[in-house]
């Protein structure tokens, strides 16, 4: 995928999180359309998870199991390090989720801003292959991406912008008929220093077939 270990290891390495352009202090879009598809005692995942703070509320709410999967060591240890012992009731998992093989299904999946790095179509097709075989019938993946209007790059990296209807039919060519689309929002996040970054958060759900 498009930026490697190294590269993200050193974005993690060189900023305080808050100084990150994607830092969230409450990640509010991501709790509402989280805690309206998932239940207490429901396994969860944060995709590309970074060093997000929506573990942090979900843990305070009750909700778990929770697994959070980066590509980037350092951006793991942000979290752990800010959730001290409360971090052992999480599942850490570092890999890069175009290639990783899940060992255990989840009932809500949540990814914010990884699958708009993935410019190359076999990086698209890895992170399908995760996705459906991750995700249980009938569960939710929650994907956010920068919107059609949104930049054209983050961290230097091209980016691939979509409108809901554009990232509804991809998945749908990638796993054809295994997914409907139950909610689309647009977003826009206001970065540490300002900046405005348009954004399209789709909830979709797995079908049975």
């Amino acid at each position: 995928m498009s930026g490697g270990q190294e590269l993200w290891n050193g974005v993690y390495g060189a900023r305080s999180e808050d100084e990150l352009t994607w830092f969230e202090a409450t990640p509010a879009l991501s709790l509402e359309l989280v805690r309206a598809r998932l239940h207490p005692g429901e396994p969860f995942i944060d995709i590309g998870a970074g060093a997000s703070r929506l573990v942090d509320v979900l843990l305070e709410e009750g909700f778990g199991p929770l697994t959070v999967l980066d590509l980037s060591g350092a951006a793991l240890a942000v979290s752990r390090q800010r959730l001290g012992a409360r971090g052992d009731d999480v599942a850490w998992i570092k890999a890069d989720i175009t290639r990783w093989e899940p060992d255990r299904t989840y009932a809500v999946w949540h990814d914010r801003a990884v699958f708009h790095f993935l410019t190359a179509a076999e990086d698209r097709a890895g992170y399908a292959r995760a996705l459906s075989a991750a995700l249980r019938p009938g569960g939710i993946a929650i994907i956010a991406t920068f919107a059609d209007d949104g930049p054209e790059k983050c961290s230097g990296l091209p980016v691939v912008r979509y409108a809901p209807e554009a990232l509804a039919q991809e998945l749908d060519r990638l796993l054809p008929g295994r997914f409907e689309t139950l909610d689309a929002r647009r977003h826009m996040h206001i970065t540490p220093k300002g900046n405005r970054q348009s954004f399209q958060y789709s909830v979709l759900r797995k079908t049975d077939r």
